[in-house]
């Protein structure tokens, strides 16, 4: 008989790939949890921008609304109607996102 295909060594096997699947999912699941964490305002515009998405952003206590065209390290860029608005990042208290 083979000693590797015993029945005990089988079951203990599977039992070690299942915790392996489930200890790689956790770890998996920490750390899309520890990105989404260390996301920056900044991140969420220039997501936007690569989907060429458009956005509302509070900015001190005015509403600027438009296409996010640039990010850049400390401002964005939104376009509507032909104007464009440069926004500081620093200012943004609400951003709104849309497809």
């Amino acid at each position: 008989m083979d000693p590797l295909g015993h029945p005990d060594l089988i079951a203990v096997g599977r039992r070690l790939r299942q915790r392996m699947d489930e200890t790689l999912e956790a770890e998996q699941h920490a750390a899309r949890a520890a990105a989404m964490r260390r996301r920056t305002i900044r991140d969420l515009l220039l997501e936007a921008a690569d989907r060429e998405a458009s956005a509302s952003v509070l900015a001190g206590t005015e509403w600027c609304a438009g296409s996010v065209e640039v990010v850049g390290a400390d401002h964005a860029i939104l376009t509507a109607g032909g104007r464009s608005r440069v926004v500081a990042l620093a200012h943004l208290a609400v951003i709104e996102l849309r497809q």
